[in-house]
């Protein structure tokens, strides 16, 4: 790699499955709320305190923001003991891939550390670090100029929210988006209203050809088309 030097994965929904699109969808509809593009936009990759002030607002009811909160915790707890929370396929090649390159790694999410599932526990080592983007959502300038000092064509993010995508785009940096299959999910349609350019499935398409090339247009500035 010529150019990226970092290489900065969302957890949950990249490196493990997608459990926070479910628990909201659950939490919002047996409300009786209807789940729209809106509230996605509003919630994801939200830092938690935001996104539920505009969850009070859809609910239309006065509720403490801290019982709010807690109530999705609550519920993502009965979600993962009935579903569990496994690693994505394809994680474990795309590591040792990656392993074989000239780039730090790191992983980032909104919760902290401690609530990372044990599923992932075997893999951390192969991280720098652990990044809690909660404060700063989403993270890209934070990661990129605040914590490693880098240009923004020197690191690559990998996410399922194209409010991520969004960012990336703005500053030109380089992005692979692999949004979530659910199908009530408006995550895949945003990002190509976006005009993501590497858009996958699973990160298990990653490889080395696709790597190099994206290294090839960060340091020619195309990352995003010309």
């Amino acid at each position: 790699m010529n150019t990226i030097k970092l290489i900065a994965i969302n957890i949950d929904g990249v490196l493990l499955e997608d459990t926070f699109s479910p628990i909201i969808y659950n939490f919002v509809t047996k409300y009786g709320i209807k789940y729209t593009q809106e509230i996605e936009k509003n919630i994801f990759s939200r830092p938690q305190k935001e996104a539920a002030e505009f969850a009070i607002k859809i609910f239309g009811e006065t509720i403490d923001i801290d019982h709010l909160i807690k109530s999705y915790f609550f519920e993502r707890e009965k979600y993962l003991k009935i579903h569990g929370c496994r690693v994505n396929e394809g994680v474990p090649e795309f590591i040792k891939l990656v392993s074989t390159l000239n780039v730090n790694l790191v992983y980032y999410g909104g919760l902290q550390e401690e609530k990372i599932v044990d599923d992932f526990k075997e893999y951390k080592d192969y991280f720098e670090r652990y990044i809690c983007t909660n404060d700063f959502r989403p993270g890209i300038k934070e990661i990129t100029k605040d914590i490693y000092g880098f240009e923004y064509n020197q690191v690559l993010f990998i996410d399922d929210v194209n409010t991520v995508a969004e960012v990336a785009k703005a500053n030109n940096v380089p992005f692979i988006g692999i949004p979530s299959k659910f199908p009530w999910g408006f995550q895949r349609q945003d990002m190509i209203k976006t005009k993501v350019r590497y858009l996958l499935s699973s990160i298990k398409e990653i490889n080395i050809d696709l790597l190099e090339k994206i290294d090839y247009e960060a340091l020619n500035g195309v990352i995003w088309g010309k």
